[in-house]
């Protein structure tokens, strides 16, 4: 099995490879995700790139809101999106999203936060690269 590189931005496993990459970066080929609820903001549609816009694998409005972007809120926003993803109002879009990642050889989850150190799209890597 592969591993998470520190930084977190790529996955080598057994449902192939799962890449992180800003919106607002060129895209670099695979089959590409939008994984935010909210369109990125100053992106036109006519000038995105996306092969699926998975909104509803995305936090809460209200998880969202409440983490607003504060990296010492992590760990806690990491469970509790989990316990979305698990069990919650996001189930069925990441079970959408790991049936996509099985069809696709090479997948890269797109969001538009400026922090790629802590934001959803790392959990959602996770989630999707667990048991």
């Amino acid at each position: 099995m592969g591993s998470i590189l520190p930084w977190g931005r790529t996955y080598h496993g057994r449902m192939g490879n799962i890449r992180l990459r800003r919106a607002y970066e060129a895209p670099d080929g695979g089959y590409r995700v939008l994984v935010d609820r909210l369109w990125p903001r100053g992106l036109a549609k006519a000038d995105a790139e996306f092969d699926d816009w998975a909104k509803d694998a995305a936090p809460s409005t209200e998880l969202r809101v409440w983490h607003n972007r504060q990296a010492g809120r992590f760990d806690e926003f990491r469970q509790r999106y989990l316990h979305e993803l698990e069990d919650g109002p996001a189930a069925a879009g990441g079970e959408r999203l790991r049936a996509l990642v099985a069809e696709h050889p090479d997948v890269v989850l797109v969001y538009a936060s400026r922090d790629t150190e802590h934001n959803h799209a790392l959990v959602l890597r996770d989630f999707l690269t667990g048991p």
